[in-house]
């Protein structure tokens, strides 16, 4: 932690100074020695305060070099808040792991339970819950497909499609399929050939579906995120992973995207005219992840410079509002504008709304949560008895490293695939009971 104090304290110094390269080194090295840190004490790939801090504080780094035109200084309270997200969520965890290093965690409670090996958990139930998500998903396309008339896939010269694809309260129900992968991995891998044929090559065709369907709604984040979290189960149940694998995927991943970059008819005029790029002669492959990454920090430091008038919770919210329906019967409970720095580029952090709610204090109550919860899931890792935790794991691991990227847990979405997290633990609980 010291290590980040000096490098980002360094960091700010120079940024202020114009000094961009510096402040992006700086904060790079920072984020490359935190995940080090907690790789060498842990073995895990997967650590969450390892993966939290490396795409946290080498996000801001990356933003530093502001290469846009719409990049602007940072006020001194967003980097008060950059700082107090990293700091809140390490020290949580750094406190809690000494305290049960210290002997104050009740050690009773793990008598007589073994400490369960990777590989070693039961897949029964596995089967059933990917193949029955995959036909709700599937489900839940075609009637949207119906009912609105489309398939983005295959609409041309609207960049907006996949946007417009919602039909109220189904929409969750389609997008569920990102889950599928993940418990495929998990099934092959406790399967190990156990299963006939028949049933193997039926997962692995709810697998392929479950790929299609983003592909159809043009979506390129689900897509990742399918695959992010297939990769994350793979390696939690294996403890690595194939570095040929790995750089398989990543290049599969790369084809698909500029596919459905092409399919929502984003070409690179398009892209460059609102990513107002300084260098205009600046390759599309490295404007777009670049913006999609540094804009984030960018939408924070804005909402700081221009939010008028605090929320008090009601952002946070509103998953309660949506999946209950009262925004709808009370349209004021939603009613407040998001605050970016360009309508196109509205992808924001996972503390904009902590933010936007409390303020600083709201930042670092929701940094010092995420820490405490990220605690315990590393410590039941270590006991898992249901390889759906593995699945409850691979979704704070991407939320983690993707928390440059939107608000999570004030997303409706994020607390359906937690629910279908729970359901599948369920059935893999009772499904083990019951063999």
């Amino acid at each position: 932690m010291l290590v980040y104090v000096i490098c980002y304290l360094a960091a700010f110094f120079a940024d202020r100074a114009g000094l961009h390269w510096p402040a992006c080194l700086l904060l790079a090295g920072a984020a490359f020695w935190l995940y080090f840190r907690d790789y060498r004490k842990s073995g895990s790939l997967v650590h969450l305060r390892g993966l939290f801090s490396f795409f946290w504080v080498g996000g801001q780094g990356i933003a530093c070099l502001k290469l846009s035109r719409l990049q602007t200084a940072w006020s001194g309270m967003a980097w008060l808040c950059f700082f107090l997200a990293l700091a809140g969520f390490y020290l949580t965890f750094e406190l809690l792991e000494r305290r049960e290093k210290n002997g104050e965690i009740d050690k009773k409670s793990f008598k007589g339970r073994p400490v369960q090996p990777l590989g070693g958990i039961s897949g029964a139930g596995l089967f059933g819950s990917l193949t029955g998500i995959t036909a709700v998903s599937l489900g839940a396309f075609c009637f949207e497909a119906l009912k609105l008339g489309y398939i983005p896939f295959f609409v041309r010269g609207v960049p907006h499609a996949y946007s417009y694809f919602h039909v109220t309260g189904v929409h969750y129900f389609t997008v569920s399929c990102v889950l599928v992968p993940a418990l495929g991995v998990l099934f092959f891998l406790s399967d190990r050939g156990r299963s006939g044929k028949g049933k193997r090559l039926a997962a692995a065709a709810a697998v392929a579906v479950s790929l299609l369907i983003p592909v159809l709604c043009v979506s390129r984040f689900q897509l990742i995120f399918a695959v992010v979290l297939a990769v994350f189960a793979y390696i939690l149940w294996e403890g690595s992973f194939p570095l040929t694998w790995a750089a398989g995927i990543a290049a599969a991943l790369g084809a698909a995207y500029l596919v459905l970059t092409i399919a929502r008819s984003h070409d690179v005029a398009y892209l460059n005219g609102i990513f107002e790029m300084k260098n205009e002669n600046m390759p599309i492959f490295i404007t777009q992840p670049y913006m999609y990454i540094a804009n984030n920090y960018e939408n924070f430091n804005y909402l700081t410079e221009h939010l008028e008038q605090h929320a008090w919770g009601m952002r946070s919210l509103f998953p309660l509002w949506a999946l209950t329906g009262l925004k709808f019967v009370m349209p004021s409970l939603a009613d407040y504008p998001i605050l970016v720095n360009k309508e196109e580029l509205t992808t924001v952090t996972l503390f904009y709304d902590a933010y936007y709610d409390f303020g600083v204090v709201g930042v670092a109550l929701l940094s010092c949560i995420l820490g405490a919860v990220s605690y315990g899931l590393v410590r039941m890792l270590k006991r898992m008895g249901n390889p759906a935790g593995y699945l409850l794991y691979g979704q704070m691991a991407a939320y983690l490293m993707l928390s440059f990227f939107t608000t999570w847990f004030s997303n409706p979405t994020t607390w359906i695939y937690l629910a279908v997290t729970g359901g599948v633990w369920i059935c893999c609980f009772r499904k083990r009971q019951a063999g």
